[in-house]
């Protein structure tokens, strides 16, 4: 069984910028981020973090809705230019690595977690994606855009931060359910 407040002061020691809980059913999810993947992103059709490989947007929809509580997370990083793309991505790892450390402790509280987390999955030079199965499915984050989650929506919803100037800011999503 969940115990919010042991959870609470553990999140407190990790270098969160924020974070809030909501039900998974406060999430929207719409066609439209899921084709800004298509249109934009290189990442697309290539790795088992993304489309199309997660499944369709009602398909991630009822996967995340079979969860009864979201923790929604974010981190902050200083760049030099939030314009530069590689400078950017190149800041994911620690976020990645601080969402892990969220999921542990959902789980070391004996949740069923799913993770959603930054861009496109990073652990392999090369992803198996299509002809085999993912390699590390236990460590691996499919992107929340993926899935079709408008993250702004929910982040105005519950009075998150989403824009910080010249900071990069991450979010994830992680799914969980006693």
């Amino acid at each position: 069984m969940l115990n919010r407040e042991n959870l609470e002061a553990a999140l407190a020691e990790l270098p969160l910028l924020q974070y809030a809980f909501c039900s998974p059913a406060d999430l929207t999810f719409t066609d439209r981020v899921r084709h800004v993947c298509e249109a934009e992103c290189p990442m697309y059709n290539t790795t088992w973090a993304c489309p199309p490989a997660v499944g369709t947007v009602e398909e991630c929809r009822a996967r995340c809705l079979r969860y009864t509580g979201v923790l929604i997370l974010s981190t902050v990083t200083e760049v030099n230019d939030v314009a530069d793309m590689a400078e950017t991505l190149a800041t994911r790892a620690g976020h990645e690595a601080v969402t892990h450390e969220a999921e542990a402790l959902l789980k070391a509280q004996g949740c069923e977690t799913m993770a959603l987390s930054t861009e496109a999955c990073a652990i392999c030079d090369h992803c198996a994606y299509p002809a085999g199965p993912c390699r590390h499915p236990d460590q691996m984050y499919p992107c929340v855009e993926s899935h079709g989650i408008l993250v702004t929506a929910i982040a105005e919803q519950l009075g998150l931060e989403f824009f910080n100037g010249n900071l990069v800011t991450w979010y994830s999503l992680v799914f969980y359910k006693s």
